[in-house]
Parts: C-alpha cells; sequence; structure tokens
C-alpha cells in the first residue's frame, strides 16, 4: 500500500494506491474538508452518511472502507475511504461550487498514477515540479530527492531480508533516525513544530544529508552482512544510524553549530528556502 499526500487548492488530501484493486483511495472527511470548508468534517460526514442512507444510497456509504492513515496528531488513526467513482457519489451529494473542479481533479489524479506505472520516471519529474511550486530551491530539491532514493534502496534492503511489517519499518527508521539526530522520528517532528507533515519536507541541506548518510550507511552494512529478520537488522540500523552520529558530532565540534534545528518550512515564505542551522 503506497499513502501519499495530495493537495487540491491548498487542502491536503489523503490517499493510497492499493495494488490488488488499482485504483486510488481518498480520505473522504479530507475531500469534506476541501470541498465544504468544514470546521468539522468529521461530523459532517456522519450526519451525510446518515442521510445517504436515509434516501436508499446505503451502498455508496458500504464501499467507504476503513483504513488508518496518518492523523492531524501524527498517529495513525482509522478513516474512511473511498475509491474515485464511489467519491464521485459522494460529491454529488454534497452542495459545492468546489464540486465540478474537484471532479476534474480527481480524474487527473488517477489518470497520472496509470502514468507513472507506465514510466516512473514521470513519478519523479512531478515530485520535482511540486516542490519547485512551494518554494524549495534547486540544490534543496536535488538532495531531497536523492534521499528519496536512498531510502528506496533501503526499503528494498528490507524486504530481502525478511522484514515485513509496516510497524518494523517504523521502528528500524526510528533506530537509525536515534542514532544518527538522537531524536526518533516523532520527536524530531515535535521539535520543529510539525503534525502530519513530512518530516523531511522540512529539513536543512544539513539535516537531510545525515539522514541520507544514515539510511545509505544502513543500507551497505545489511548487503554486507545479510541480516535476516527484524531483530538483527534492528541491530544493523543502529549501527548504520551511528555512523551518521559520529559524522554530525564531529561536524558539530569543529564548527561548534548544530545541525539539528527546530526550523521548518511552515514558517518560512514561499519566496525563502531552507537552509543550514547558523
Amino acid at each position: 500500500m503506497e499513502t501519499k499526500i495530495a493537495v487540491f487548492k491548498g487542502k491536503e488530501i489523503r490517499r493510497y494506491w492499493d495494488d490488488k484493486q488499482g485504483a486510488w483511495f481518498f480520505s473522504v472527511v479530507d475531500v469534506i474538508a476541501a470541498l465544504t470548508d468544514s470546521e468539522n468534517p468529521t461530523v459532517y460526514w456522519r450526519v451525510q452518511k446518515k442521510r445517504l442512507k436515509d434516501e436508499g444510497a446505503d451502498q455508496t456509504v458500504t464501499k467507504c472502507n476503513a483504513f488508518k492513515m496518518p492523523a492531524a496528531d501524527g498517529k495513525m488513526r482509522l478513516t474512511d475511504m473511498a475509491d474515485t467513482e464511489t467519491m464521485f457519489r459522494i460529491i454529488q451529494s454534497i452542495p459545492s461550487p468546489k464540486a465540478e473542479p474537484f471532479k476534474r481533479w480527481l480524474a487527473k489524479v488517477g489518470y497520472e498514477r496509470v502514468q507513472e506505472i507506465e514510466d516512473p520516471e514521470i513519478a519523479t519529474k512531478r515530485t520535482r515540479a511540486l516542490y519547485k511550486a512551494k518554494g524549495y530551491n534547486d540544490d534543496w530539491i536535488e538532495k531531497r530527492m536523492r534521499g528519496i532514493a536512498i531510502r528506496e534502496e533501503l526499503t528494498d534492503e528490507w524486504k530481502k531480508h525478511n522484514v515485513k511489517e509496516e510497524k518494523e519499518y517504523e521502528i528500524l527508521t526510528a533506530e537509525i533516525s536515534k542514532a544518527a539526530f538522537g531524536l526518533t522520528p516523532s520527536q524530531y517532528k515535535k521539535h520543529k513544530g510539525l503534525k502530519r507533515e513530512n518530516l523531511r519536507d522540512h529539513m536543512t541541506d544539513l539535516e537531510l544529508i545525515f539522514s541520507m548518510l544514515g539510511e545509505a550507511s544502513t543500507t551497505q552494512i545489511t548487503r554486507v552482512e545479510h541480516p535476516d529478520g527484524f531483530i538483527e537488522n534492528k541491530i544493523v540500523a543502529r549501527r548504520g544510524g551511528n555512523v551518521a552520529g559520529v559524522a554530525r558530532k564531529k561536524l558539530e565540534q569543529e564548527t561548534n553549530r548544530k545541525v539539528i534545528t527546530s526550523e521548518n518550512y511552515l514558517k518560512k515564505p514561499q519566496s525563502r528556502k531552507l537552509t543550514d542551522n547558523k
């Protein structure tokens, strides 16, 4: 299951790609928030579900499946998700001037995923363009894209070495982060004042570099030593992260400046860029 955030007119829409069904599934409450500007889209959806059932549209409601997705507090929580066809039906039941533009956006998003499956390079180009549109500078984007590639190499190695569960991935990632920065990802996000946002999208150049070093080191050790299963990979993750941790501390000693910073992109005007902590 591939989880991503899509953006419609400044509103974040949680979604995931289901390989078995070959379709995107979208968070219903996020769509309602984008269409209605409701202060409590969860309550809005609860009332709307009852209305749909009363009107005999039970099938539309039952096609919405609850999945665990990242919530505003950073925790994984159950939320109703619907595929494109079901979402179109839900949108039709919501009075909103944004309904038609959203339908067009929804259709476009679905088609883009088909294109990306046929040509993965398209996804990379779109990601670069998205960061560029958000105001990130080219040097930062290059590091971020390289970091994504390094992360994919690491997760591929974990799969080959019998790390299967999503929770295990989270724990291994936390081990690398703790060894590299002295903070778990959740602690790091709190330090930067983030909630649902992606931590690495709010890292400085140096933070990205040391994140890459920790994960690249873990990948290399894994390829050489072939740890088997979660426990052995956890030890390797800690060692790989420590490579970055030692380097980070050495740089901080040499420059008398901290690499870890509370700086985040949310506090930056669009025309500015994330820079190293000074």
